[in-house]
């Protein structure tokens, strides 16, 4: 049986590793040039962690078709189309897929933040691990979740002086998420690491940027509790406000997709016959559910029936993931920063004001162009989605940027 795994982040890895160690002819695709996904992103500069490390080596123990810096577009009758510079159009034939296309940042509009130096969080990482120098620079990291704490802590590693992490969520319901922590020690540990490396800098929980400043870049931000404001200095903000699952793909396989998120049943499998999807694509719950996740489904896919085990252990995760969205859940005063001059699509440069007063995304790109540019609506898609309810529109085919020679070859 061929197997086709997309995505080689936590999730993916281990539904490859998984399938090619019980008999299973395996093809592993990534539009990134090497394998971790964006959890575990590594090169010259940043090694994988020891947890990635083992499921490399595990992936490099099998015999394994890996395509790396191949995005997938769709799929026809002769199966999965790709594309990449180095080998044009690809035809990726298989007999079952397993979804692993991870998720994005959520980014929420304020004052300024299209100035140069202000970044998503995660985007901040990657350009650390990648080699971006910041040593002696000062950094505010602001918005919400687990990743915050890690980002920051990367940017002290490296040499940056962390001057304010800044949570959105109270205390009080981060402290109601604490008996989670205490049952998994693993994320307490990791926690209280973080900590260690960014003392004395604490964060400081229920505050968030409300602007950016400066002319030409990024010189300082105005924090806010709600009931004061405050400016601090900065020369990089990284902010970012969560993930939202990628469901892109999936949707133009045809598999359902309810709120935000890819349905699946307790063995990963889609509405989609021979569709399978793992990580945070049908949930945000971090690399050890997306560990779990990918071996059920390469297990399932193969029709092993041995799973039990590991799918009680998934749902060991649920109370976890359940109260780790209700812990950091958005507050009503982050999505009401943005002020009408606010750029919300960078792309084509609309900004709040002029989106506002529409009904919803088709209609915002038909008389205003939101979601037609470059990032084809990734980015502004879902902070629309916060700021106004809309639905997002499924995507059309091809789901990324291609050639023409390339869509002339795939016909």
């Amino acid at each position: 049986m061929r197997i086709a795994v997309i995505g080689a982040g936590p999730g993916g890895l281990a539904a490859a590793a998984t399938a090619a160690e019980n008999g299973a002819d395996v093809l592993l695709v990534d539009e990134n040039p090497r394998a971790g996904g964006q959890i575990w992103r590594h090169g010259p500069m940043a090694p994988p962690p020891k947890l990635a490390m083992e499921w490399i080596r595990r992936i490099q123990a099998q015999r394994i078709e890996t395509h790396f810096g191949v995005t997938v577009l769709g799929r026809d009758s002769n199966g999965l189309v790709a594309y990449s510079e180095q080998e044009g159009h690809v035809c990726l034939q298989c007999d079952k897929i397993i979804l692993a296309t991870g998720a994005r940042e959520l980014f929420l509009p304020f004052p300024g933040w299209t100035l140069p130096n202000v970044f998503g969080a995660g985007g901040a990482q990657a350009l650390l691990k990648a080699g971006m120098p910041v040593e002696g620079k000062r950094i505010v990291v602001a918005g919400s979740g687990p990743l915050l704490l890690a980002v920051a802590a990367t940017f002290a590693k490296k040499g940056a002086h962390v001057v304010g992490i800044l949570e959105q969520a109270g205390i009080h319901s981060l402290l109601q998420f604490a008996p989670e922590l205490i049952r998994h020690p693993a994320k307490l540990i990791q926690g209280v690491g973080f900590g260690t490396r960014l003392f004395p800098t604490r964060p400081r929980f229920g505050t968030w940027v409300c602007r950016a400043m400066g002319n030409d870049i990024v010189r300082e931000v105005i924090a806010t509790d709600g009931k004061r404001e405050w400016p601090l200095p900065c020369d990089i903000l990284a902010c970012g406000f969560g993930l939202v699952p990628n469901v892109e793909l999936a949707q133009a396989l045809g598999c359902d997709v309810e709120k935000g998120k890819v349905s699946v049943d307790e063995h990963q499998a889609t509405s989609q016959s021979g569709v399978y999807c793992v990580g945070e694509s049908t949930g945000i719950g971090g690399e050890d559910v997306a560990l779990l996740e990918g071996e059920i489904a390469a297990l399932a896919a193969l029709d092993i029936p041995n799973v039990t085990s590991k799918i009680h252990e998934r749902w060991r995760w649920e109370s976890f993931v359940s109260n780790l969205g209700r812990a950091f859940a958005l507050r009503k005063e982050v999505l009401q920063l943005a002020e009408d001059t606010t750029t919300v699509c960078r792309c084509e440069d609309v900004s709040f004001g002029v989106l506002k007063n529409q009904p919803d995304q088709r209609s915002a790109k038909l008389y205003t162009r939101c979601g037609m540019g470059p990032c084809q609506g990734r980015v502004c898609g879902p902070a629309c989605h916060e700021l106004f309810g809309w639905e997002l529109n499924k995507p059309r085919w091809p789901l990324s940027p291609v050639t023409l020679d390339a869509l002339l070859d795939s016909q």
